[in-house]
């Protein structure tokens, strides 16, 4: 029988390479079934921890998902690769089982406390001891690639507070630009996420564990952020046909292709070209009231809602299925337009401050009129 332990090590140790270069090593948005199974089983286990079942608690929880999901990737390889090593060890001589994975630890460790003068099990403790500092080594060039792409990610949700609100909502950020007369900065806001939208799109399919990483702010989420950045493109275009950006076309074509990037990575079904006429789950009515929310903030619309509403639609189905679907998974902020989550959260607004200049009653003081059915 020691053949199929030979065999089993072989197998074992290539499953563990292709992983490792899979997960840090190609450039490319890649399925990683280690990745997905750790996401999942952490994901569920945390949940465990959040008995109240309110967002904060959810979100505390979670916190933990990202460095946890870090541990178990590199306990996996490291344990695999000792079992594997274990098993050859076993199979091409005499040892234990008990002292075939002693040997298999201590060069796969480069403790060397278990190396003896078998010359024919030599080239399994080098290789051993090579891959032992080379995976951790990976692992630890890994995390500043990580931090890297997550603070750049973070910078744009941070700035975008101020425009949209915490969490953000996309008609809050036209609300409030023509609130406070702000509304020649948009150009810039879309641009800056056209960018950011690219960045997201490489980053976090060639890294899907970014996905994981939260915000440091429980109401701040990079997938809300760009769902807000996208309605508010979408409804500009959408009621100012012709006096709306150009750069509002271009961040939602960067932000759907990045979603289906991301979407690609994690095997999540999505019609790749879905019809302007096809059904979405934001409703008409909740569109036509966010409509009459910004015209009264002195948003300049050149259509009615009812007219609007096909252009709008025709935008979001290119987003909308894929962006429900990574905030539930994700578990993010419930804000307005984002979906259902696996947790009970009614919607949450944004808060908008008050605005206190003497003697000018502007209108859209304090929190925005939500929809009927805010979802």
């Amino acid at each position: 029988m020691k053949w199929i332990s030979g065999v089993a090590g072989g197998l074992l140790l290539t499953l563990v390479l292709v992983s490792i270069l899979r997960t840090l090593v190609v450039p490319r948005g890649l399925y990683s079934p280690l990745v997905i199974r750790w996401w999942r089983s952490l994901r569920l286990l945390l949940r465990l921890a959040a008995p109240g079942g309110s967002y904060q608690a959810h979100d505390r929880a979670q916190t933990w998902l990202a460095p946890l999901m870090l541990i178990g990737m590199l306990a996996s390889w490291l344990g695999g690769a000792l079992l594997g090593f274990g098993l050859l060890l076993h199979a091409l001589s005499t040892l234990s089982w008990t002292q075939s994975v002693r040997e298999a630890g201590s060069s796969l460790f480069t403790l060397g406390f278990a190396s003896g003068d078998r010359l024919h099990l030599s080239v399994v403790d080098f290789l051993a001891a090579a891959i032992g500092p080379v995976v951790i080594a990976l692992q630890i060039a890994y995390l500043p690639t990580l931090y890297a792409a997550y603070n750049r990610r973070e910078l744009e949700v941070t700035l975008l507070q101020a425009r949209a609100g915490e969490p953000a909502w996309g008609p809050e950020i036209l609300a409030r630009q023509w609130l406070v007369d702000t509304e020649t900065a948009l150009p810039e806001l879309y641009r800056s996420w056209e960018r950011l939208a690219s960045d997201i799109g490489e980053s976090h399919s060639t890294y899907p564990i970014l996905l994981a990483f939260r915000s440091p702010r429980p109401y701040r989420s990079w997938i809300v952020g760009l769902v807000a950045v996208m309605d508010a493109a979408a409804m500009q275009l959408a009621l100012t046909p012709n006096s709306a950006p150009p750069e509002a076309r271009l961040v939602l074509r960067a932000g759907f292709t990045a979603l289906r990037d991301i979407a690609r990575s994690l095997r999540l079904e999505f019609d790749t070209d879905p019809s302007p006429t096809a059904p979405i789950r934001l409703s008409f009515l909740e569109f036509e009231t966010a409509v009459a929310m910004v015209e009264r903030a002195g948003f300049p619309a050149e259509q009615t809602a009812k007219e609007a509403w096909p252009h709008f639609h025709g935008w979001r189905v290119n987003y909308e299925t894929v962006a429900y679907e990574l905030c539930r998974r994700g578990d993010a902020v419930p804000a307005l337009w984002t979906g259902p989550r696996d947790f009970a959260a009614g919607p949450i607004p944004p808060r908008r401050p008050m605005d206190r200049r003497p003697g000018e009653g502007r209108p859209g003081k304090g929190r925005p009129e939500l929809p009927p059915s805010a979802g």
